[in-house]
């Protein structure tokens, strides 16, 4: 796997702080800072694990990459649902189409449903870091 430069590193490192204090800043109640601290995070994280690429033969790593780019995207909608449900940006669109449209907004949007994203991709993401050391550490000892 490519690795990535010192600065990218610190991006990566700052990314997954910035998430993790995202989510604390929410529970602690400071909702209007909290979904913009998470979405810069979780660009700032995705963009730097897309930039990790394998340039070997092996399925088992390619496909866990792209496993773990879609828990990438998924951290980026989790912050998206969270800054719509504090600033509710899209709810005029929803409105429109009448009490069904309300009705979709309020299931989708401000029943908190950026936890679920976020929980499948943390969970996507333990998984796939996990298996990827060791599929890694079987394809070094495999070329010795």
């Amino acid at each position: 796997m490519r690795q990535l430069n010192k600065i990218q590193t610190a991006i990566f490192l700052c990314g997954g702080t910035m998430m993790v204090i995202g989510v604390a800043l929410n529970f602690f109640g400071l909702s209007k800072v909290a979904p913009w601290t998470f979405l810069v995070g979780a660009v700032g994280f995705a963009s730097m694990q897309m930039l990790q690429t394998y340039g070997g033969n092996s399925l088992a790593i390619r496909r866990l990459r792209r496993i773990l780019l879609i828990s990438d995207i998924l951290f980026v909608v989790s912050g998206l649902l969270m800054v719509e449900n504090v600033y509710c940006f899209t709810l005029p669109l929803f409105v429109r189409f009448g009490m069904d449209g309300l009705r979709a907004y309020n299931q989708y949007v401000v029943h908190n449903n950026w936890v679920v994203t976020m929980l499948i991709a943390a969970i996507i993401q333990i998984y796939t870091t996990h298996r990827l050391s060791k599929e890694l550490e079987r394809e070094q000892n495999n070329q010795k």
